[in-house]
């Protein structure tokens, strides 16, 4: 948990955050403040799994229900050290996450939601065989220019014939 702390709430204004929905805001946190205020959300959970190379915890995938009742479920990744970004590790991760979302829960469609501002979640989506499923233009400001708010989906019966 120091590791995911340093990785994700030790700073103000991380590098990963002007990726992952700088729109919303993100505070620092200290580790005292963490372990009483946020630790335990991530213990013995299922919906947030960490990402490791060479035992080295470097991001995490999740999920979230948008509807629970019908099943409508929402994926993300984050992998927080800059010096690994465009170095391969998304797509695997990302892809043997949604792969165990199929395979373990009774889903239709697994979906993620990013920012036209974020070229490389898009690209990620597109290497996966997801579908842009909806643009809703100009909603997402951020440093002063208005973004657009995209949605990729896949349903079961695309993922199992695009694997």
């Amino acid at each position: 948990m120091k590791r995911y702390w340093e990785l994700a709430y030790k700073d103000s204004n991380p590098e990963w955050k002007k990726w992952d929905a700088p729109y919303y805001e993100h505070k620092a946190l200290s580790y005292g403040k963490f372990e009483t205020d946020v630790r335990d959300r991530y213990l013995e959970k299922n919906d947030v799994y960490g990402l490791f190379v060479d035992h080295t915890l470097i991001g995490t995938v999740s999920y979230y229900w948008e509807h629970e009742p019908s099943k409508w479920l929402e994926v993300g990744i984050i992998i927080y050290d800059s010096n690994l970004w465009n170095e391969g590790y998304g797509t695997p991760f990302l892809k043997a996450w949604i792969t165990h979302l199929f395979e373990t829960l009774p889903l239709v469609r697994v979906g993620f939601t990013t920012w036209s501002g974020n070229k490389r979640m898009m690209r990620l989506g597109e290497k996966l065989g997801m579908t842009q499923e909806a643009r809703l233009r100009k909603c997402r400001l951020n440093n002063g220019i208005y973004y657009d708010s995209i949605r990729y989906g896949v349903l079961r019966e695309e993922w199992i014939s695009f694997q």
